[in-house]
């Protein structure tokens, strides 16, 4: 798994490739999440486009990364979540807490907007 991250404006966009399951690789998701969320970065995109399949202790990281995120005024975002994905979180009843989106620009705008609804 590879884990990319980039800037954009006041949001940080954090680009997920593999599988997304309990391992080192989750860990080192939660850390990067965790760094940025240390320093003040609550906004957070993550692009899950390149992600075949996510588990219950990638779910569960993502819920926790999601309090944290808005405990600090922020929030979490997906974006381009595969199909297994947005199962996955549909059938845990996890997918309404998450606004996903199907464009970069949308998403990080998003955070501008007063509305939380997906794109």
């Amino acid at each position: 798994m590879a884990i990319e991250t980039k800037t954009q404006g006041e949001v940080n966009v954090v680009k997920v490739t593999g599988k997304l399951a309990l391992g080192p690789e989750l860990d080192r998701f939660g850390a990067t999440v965790n760094e940025l969320l240390g320093h003040s970065h609550a906004k957070i995109v993550v692009d899950l486009e390149e992600v075949p399949t996510i588990d219950s202790s990638a779910i569960g990281m993502l819920v926790r990364s999601l309090t944290s995120a808005k405990q600090r005024g922020g929030a979490i975002r997906l974006l381009k979540p595969t199909k297994f994905v947005v199962q996955t979180l549909k059938m845990v009843g996890l997918l309404n807490l998450f606004p996903t989106h199907e464009d970069l620009a949308h998403a990080v705008a998003s955070f501008r907007s007063p509305s939380d609804g997906n794109c």
